[in-house]
């Protein structure tokens, strides 16, 4: 009988679900941020710019307060950047008479 707190289950769902959240899954996020927003001044700004945010704003637990791990903060900083720099030559690349010489 599976009522009244007699699950068919013996171990609750949320056991399997316990990893770390303070492993290297974070740091990894951050060196993948950081590379990509290197990457991203040589090729693809636009999108790698976006994505190294993306990948250090998740590194660091998406909130500005505590300890900020370095590739983390370099994946935003530069990931803003780069997606600046891309959104700028975009304009100028856009304007009339910008790309004929």
């Amino acid at each position: 009988m599976a009522g009244f707190g007699h699950s068919t289950r013996r171990h609750p769902r949320s056991r399997g679900r316990t990893w770390s959240r303070t492993g290297p899954d974070r740091a990894t996020l951050g060196i993948i941020g950081a590379i990509c927003a290197i990457a991203g001044f040589f090729v693809l700004g636009i999108i790698l710019g976006p994505v190294a945010i993306a990948c250090g704003w998740l590194s660091m637990g998406r909130t500005w307060s505590g300890a900020r791990p370095v590739p983390a903060l370099v994946a935003v900083v530069l990931g803003s950047i780069d997606t600046l720099l891309a959104i700028i030559w975009l304009a100028g690349a856009a304007s009339p008479g910008g790309a004929l010489f």
